[in-house]
């Protein structure tokens, strides 16, 4: 492709070297490099792209992209931006041939909840035989294949790639978890979406944003990126706000709720251990649905999933037939081991908010005690031990006994953060047992659990590993459930 069409709309100062050259490749760590390369120096929290400039030349870089002044001696040419991740994410869009305005995008953002309601919609999509695809927190999918991801948003190069990727399966609908950090480090920049949902804000990723009103700020970045349809839940105080913020866009607003007036809304709600049944209201009519996972949480992005098929042209029976068909999302309020004297439920909750909801939702059904196995993720500072404590207070005030342990403790002495939990768990009258070992956490909280007491595994949800230190190091919380519960069955046959 000629590096003319590669920077069409980029703002740039060609510093030395020629536009009219053929270009193979976009890259933005060194080590991705190839012959006839364009390399842009992204600074990053930790490491600065300018400083590897060398290495690219060396690796085969005919084009290099920088936001600071360099000396480069090399007959290559070179463009001066002023923010190289934005130029990033503009480059990758025309290097793959903006894919984006080839697919109908669905972006979801917010605290919680975005999962769920992919999956809901991918199940809705196929049931009215589209091609659907996923880019989110498990994975992405393209037909049926999952693939990891690094982060719940890729880079905004590998992203563009996926689109392309995607566009070349015949995938006619992307539906996309898009994360705070994506927005605020312009991962998702010149992508098209549309339509834009928003699910609720509750404290989490503060370490990046600083703020509750930082936070809301990027998550709002979505609603400015969508062409056709905004999403919002109008019970969450955030979603109110955003409302009001976008309510004079030309994108068409769509409300959804179950404690506030909205254009799409629940009745009738009925919760059971295993699902939920409700009344759902469309401007084109009313239908039962029942969703195959517990708590209001899961009515609320129900509600989201439905609002979606609607601006989509969805008919109610689809609808229905699609949330229906998901029988169970990995690592969301999933049920890893049943019999007649115990529940184990793995769920993602990492939240001080998340948490609350999932222990909410089961106290209704434990006739015995609700034992909560939980960590708290690795972040510094103040931020960090507001987090701890907020965790370490839901877990005294909704749960029996708590198992404190590891959860990621990455480079935090987890002896520390687990303290600091139960610190606040004192505080606040509850009790609890710390094991730092997760594996031991676990399997002690299965070996005290008694006929009708409920074992929440809370923070890992759908995650196969666990990092501590630099490592990572495989861990399936519901493997591990699984094979104790073998053992006890046969040490007590």
């Amino acid at each position: 492709m000629r590096l003319t069409s590669i920077v069409k709309d980029l703002e740039f100062e060609l510093v030395k070297g020629d536009l009219n050259i053929e270009v193979e490749a976009v890259a933005f760590d060194s080590r991705e490099v190839k012959q006839n390369s364009v390399f842009v120096a992204v600074s990053g929290f930790t490491v600065d792209g300018h400083n590897f400039i060398p290495k690219a030349i060396n690796q085969g870089a005919t084009v290099l992209v920088v936001e600071k002044d360099i000396q480069v001696d090399e007959a290559i040419t070179v463009l001066k931006v002023r923010d190289t991740r934005d130029a990033l994410a503009l480059l990758s869009s025309n290097f793959y041939e903006t894919p984006t305005n080839k697919l109908n995008m669905i972006g979801i953002t917010g605290t919680n909840g975005k999962t769920s309601i992919s999956y809901f919609m991918k199940s809705i999509l196929e049931q009215a035989d589209k091609n659907v695809g996923i880019i989110g927190t498990i994975g992405t999918i393209i037909n049926d294949q999952l693939k990891k991801n690094k982060n719940t948003t890729p880079e905004s190069l590998y992203l563009q790639q996926i689109f392309a990727e995607m566009v070349s399966s015949n995938v006619s609908h992307c539906v996309m978890e898009v994360s705070s950090h994506a927005l605020s480090l312009k991962r998702v920049a010149y992508s098209r979406f549309h339509t834009g949902i928003f699910t609720n804000l509750t404290p989490d990723h503060l370490e990046l944003h600083n703020s509750m009103e930082e936070y809301f700020e990027a998550k709002a970045m979505l609603f400015d990126l969508t062409t056709d349809y905004n999403i919002i839940n109008i019970d969450d105080p955030y979603g109110r706000r955003l409302i009001d913020k976008v309510k004079n866009y030309d994108t068409k607003l769509i409300t959804y709720g179950v404690d506030n007036k909205a254009d799409i809304y629940a009745t009738d709600i009925r919760y059971f251990i295993d699902s939920t049944m409700f009344t759902a209201h469309t401007p084109t009519g009313v239908i039962e649905i029942k969703v195959n996972l517990p708590g209001k949480i899961y009515v609320l992005n129900a509600l989201a999933a439905i609002a979606c098929a609607y601006c989509n042209n969805i008919d109610l029976e689809v609808i229905k037939d699609g949330i229906q068909a998901v029988e169970s999302i990995k690592g969301r309020m999933e049920v890893v081991y049943k019999d007649d004297d115990s529940l184990v439920i793995v769920d993602f909750a990492h939240t001080e908010d998340s948490l609350e909801k999932a222990l909410q939702t089961l106290r209704p059904y434990a006739k015995g005690r609700i034992i909560l196995v939980f960590g708290v993720y690795a972040a510094a500072g103040e931020l960090g031990h507001d987090k701890r404590s907020s965790m370490g207070k839901v877990a005294a005030k909704h749960a029996d006994l708590s198992i404190i342990t590891s959860d990621n403790p990455k480079d935090q002495d987890p002896d520390a953060i687990i303290a600091e939990i139960a610190a606040s768990i004192d505080e606040t009258g509850g009790s609890y047992k710390a094991i730092v070992d997760r594996k031991e956490a676990i399997e002690y909280a299965l070996s005290i659990s008694q006929k009708d007491d409920i074992v929440l595994i809370s923070g890992k949800g759908h995650e196969t590993t666990q990092v501590i230190g630099t490592t990572e190091i495989p861990f399936n919380e519901a493997e591990i459930v699984n094979e104790f519960k073998k053992r006890q069955l046969l040490n007590n046959g």
